[in-house]
């Protein structure tokens, strides 16, 4: 090795840092390996001589702070044996208080607001371990390895008389107000909101440095709070010109080469069932009685892989975005409109490329035989939900007989699937009427309905048999090729437990020995409480001891449905995981061999990521929605059900329109109530007084907050 320099300027010294971090980011991917210099060069992509002599500088910084180890001369393995330092991400609470994720460790390391130093939200951290005064493990940031953003959505605060300002960040991402110097304001005006950059943030600094980028709007206002939650999530209004161009240019005619290639099924009767507003179809589904007496049904998905190919920029922002989110008032789709609203969305009396998983079912529907691949169809027909519910329920209309046999086969599927473990929750969905202006007129929930189930049961099955065709042999055996699957985890026992004592109280028993009857309890559980007081609260509970669903190259099972093997296949135009799933099926069709599977596992946690983002982003947007309607309706009384508890106070929703409310323990001045975990209630400590989750109550809207989209409830006696 070369040797080492003897005068580090400070200005090399905070380079060597950088590429210090770099370095302990590569190797603490595989903390076993050990890595010569060279290897750690390519890793980090520092190839020219002169970076490789940078590198070598770093390891030795990193030898003298004893973060790596020389096991012989030139190579190099990470210093697991530094007692009390770990590394992992970073997520920050309401209190400004944060909890560091780490990989192999059960539960998450405490860390107090004072000891998170310059850390922002999902950062990557080093931080030193500790038992403080004898309690809970708990840490403090050593130093930010890796920052997971640099812009913020906030309001700016200019002070009086002064050349600069602060902005208070929305949310509890960063411990600290962002300081900007009227040079750097962008015209931005006192009490405005907007995104600021953060520039530099000096050590020993208590703030940042940044510059505003954009300027939203006075807070309150729709446009600017809608604009908020899509720069607050890093969701992108519009797609950038060169992939939009990139769209533009898709050849949209069917070849008679390319029909070539597929199964023909455009004589096969073929229709779309959506929402009524929607814009994308996605899925469709054909059926004809066969000769035989058994049914052929087709689930047939918009083949978007045929127009999107790895290495496009095209597919690249597919990939980028991972998801289209559905926020109340837009959509910010994955794909540009070009693609999913016209060349792969499956819209009537047009031919469409499709990917097909065509089965044939007999009148119980039992699957008597399979086939997978490339097709092309005709929609016949688009209906609605409630076009088809029509159908389904007065016998009449056209088509009427075709979905009326598709539905009687789908109510024999879902009972099958529950018979097998499948957990029933059908809760509904809250939904607003709006204006031109976007404003709120009017609440409405979606429920499903057999309609909604029929094309919920073919999908299912879809995607089931995709996943079951890849992942097993002939003779039922794992065949271990790479795929990306839909898995859910069996819930947490610890939290069925604590679900089976409080369900007790209310004279429900619940068996919790093994899966099967676990399954069998929850779904007698959510049956018994249907139209009772105590119904939402137990829903609630039980969801709460569900664990979420992610993507995984490693089939585990989705707890939830009782598969063995399941995959999303079927929304490829608003799902990347599909067109992941889409191109293997074909990989696999065509002879392929398993490709690498570290690839893959990587695809599916960016858009596990992307899915949990754009959830909080769409939830976002639904409280703001819902504090804007309930701002014309601040006096009023309602009648609402307990629906969280907290140390801090309590929530109130209101059943007629979704709405929910806080009511803080400080406001209740007739005692001085404590909050009691296990029975999730609060009580009175001199009178006795209980308010336990799933308790009805008449409460008054106090304050609609728009900017917190937060509402304040007073109890009305």
């Amino acid at each position: 090795m070369a040797k080492k320099s003897k005068f580090i300027s400070h200005k090399n010294n905070h380079k060597l840092q950088d590429i210090g971090k770099k370095i302990l980011k590569l190797m603490h991917e595989k903390t076993s390996k050990i890595y010569n210099y060279k290897q750690i060069a390519d890793g980090i992509d520092y190839k020219n001589p002169r970076q490789r002599e940078q590198v070598i500088q770093a390891l030795h910084k990193l030898l003298a702070d004893q973060r790596i180890k020389e096991v012989e001369k030139g190579k190099y393995i990470l210093n697991l044996k530094i007692e009390g330092t770990l590394m992992g991400t970073i997520d920050f609470n309401q209190s400004g208080n944060a909890y560091v994720k780490v990989d192999g460790l059960e539960e998450d390391v405490f860390v107090h607001a004072k000891n998170c130093k310059d850390a922002i939200q999902g950062d990557k951290v080093h931080i030193i371990t500790y038992h403080y005064k004898g309690k809970k493990l708990e840490g403090s940031v050593i130093e930010v390895l890796e920052r997971s953003r640099t812009s913020f959505v906030g309001t700016i605060q200019i002070v009086p008389h002064k050349d600069f300002g602060f902005v208070v960040a929305d949310k509890k991402q960063i411990n600290t107000d962002i300081f900007v110097s009227k040079s750097k304001m962008n015209g931005a005006k006192d009490g405005e909101k907007v995104i600021v950059k953060i520039l530099d943030w000096k050590p020993n600094s208590k703030n940042p440095e940044g510059e505003v980028t954009q300027v939203l709007g006075m807070p309150g206002e729709h446009e600017t709070e809608i604009h908020a939650i899509l720069a607050q999530y890093d969701l992108p209004y519009s797609f950038p010109k060169e992939v939009e161009a990139e769209a533009d240019k898709i050849d949209r005619n069917i070849s008679d080469e390319e029909v070539k290639k597929r199964r023909d099924m455009r004589d096969v009767l073929t229709f779309t069932i959506d929402p009524k507003d929607a814009k994308d179809f996605d899925d469709a589904l054909s059926i004809q009685k066969l000769d035989n007496g058994n049914w052929e049904i087709g689930v047939h998905i918009a083949d978007v892989s045929h127009f999107v190919t790895p290495g496009t920029i095209l597919d690249e922002e597919a990939y980028n975005r991972a998801t289209s989110v559905y926020l109340v008032d837009r959509v910010v789709p994955m794909l540009p409109e070009v693609l999913s609203n016209d060349v792969c969305s499956l819209r009537p009396h047009e031919d469409k490329y499709t990917f097909s998983a065509v089965f044939e079912l007999n009148d119980n529907a039992e699957l008597q035989k399979q086939w997978f691949g490339r097709t092309i169809i005709h929609s016949d027909r688009r209906y609605s939900y409630e076009e088809a519910q029509e159908r389904i329920e007065n016998k009449e209309g056209d088509y009427a007989k075709e979905i009326i046999a598709l539905d009687d086969l789908a109510k024999i599927l879902r009972k099958n699937r529950i018979k097998d473990g499948a957990i029933t929750f059908d809760r509904s969905e809250v939904r607003f009427n709006l204006d031109e202006n976007n404003e709120p007129i009017g609440v409405y929930f979606k429920i499903s309905k057999d309609a909604n189930h029929l094309i919920e049961e073919f999908m299912l099955l879809a995607n089931k048999k995709v996943s079951e065709y890849i992942s097993l042999t002939q003779k039922n055996e794992a065949t271990n090729n790479t795929f990306i699957y839909r898995v859910h985890e069996d819930p947490d026992p610890t939290k069925l437990l604590s679900l089976k004592e409080f369900v007790s109280t209310f004279g429900y028993k619940m068996n919790i020995s093994n899966p099967k009857k676990t399954t069998e309890s929850l779904n007698k559980l959510l049956q018994d409480v249907k139209g009772k007081g105590e119904e939402n609260m137990i829903e609630t509970l039980a969801m709460r001891s569900m664990s979420k669903a992610i993507y995984s190259t490693d089939p585990i099972g989705h707890y939830g449905l009782g598969f063995r093997y399941y995959s999303h296949f079927t929304s490829p135009i608003r799902r990347y995981p599909d067109l992941i799933a889409h191109r293997l099926l074909q990989h696999y069709l065509d002879g392929g061999k398993s490709p690498n599977k570290h690839d893959y596992e990587e695809q599916a946690k960016h858009c596990s990521a992307m899915e949990r983002l754009a959830a909080d982003a769409e939830r976002d947007s639904i409280k703001f929605m819902q504090v804007k309607f309930m701002e014309k309706h601040i006096g009023e009384v309602f009648e609402g059900i307990i629906s969280g508890v907290a140390e801090f106070g309590f929530w109130v929703e209101i059943p007629e329109n979704g709405a929910e409310g806080l009511i803080k323990l400080r406001d209740l001045i007739d005692d001085s109530y404590m909050y009691d975990a296990k029975s999730h209630a609060v009580y009175g400590m001199r009178h006795g007084k209980q308010y336990q989750l799933g308790d009805k109550l008449k409460i008054k809207v106090m304050k609609a907050n728009l900017i917190q989209k937060q509402l304040d409830f007073k109890i009305v006696e």
